[in-house]
């Protein structure tokens, strides 16, 4: 009886993981690159009401901080590394963000539509 119990919680927990992957595949990724201290492409289009999986990559040598006070998201990335930021969903509008480590260039914006 233990066995058979044991053998139904595996196989619960393996379709929860089966249909957890499942959603995570559905959600749009979108990529962002930071070169020279600057956001590449500085504008990003998002659609409304959806949690997007931002990638960011870090092609210069030094750290920078994506960072967004209206999104309130701070990672830092460090040179030659990458980051996955979870956003949304979010309502329709403009959200800015910038890298800390240099706010005089490295600034951007999200367009959710």
């Amino acid at each position: 009886m233990l066995e058979r119990t044991a053998c139904r919680r595996l196989v619960l927990l393996w379709m929860l993981a089966a249909s957890v992957k499942a959603v995570a595949a559905d959600r749009p990724i979108v990529e962002l690159e930071i070169r020279n201290h600057l956001f590449h492409p500085a504008e990003i289009l998002m659609p409304a009401h959806t949690k997007v999986k931002l990638i960011v990559y870090n092609r210069d040598p030094t750290p920078e901080e994506f960072e967004s006070y209206e999104l309130n998201r701070e990672k830092v990335i460090m040179g030659g590394q990458r980051a996955i930021i979870f956003i949304g969903p979010l309502a329709p509008g403009e959200y800015p963000f910038f890298g800390e480590f240099n706010p005089n260039t490295a600034q951007g914006k999200i367009i959710v539509k």
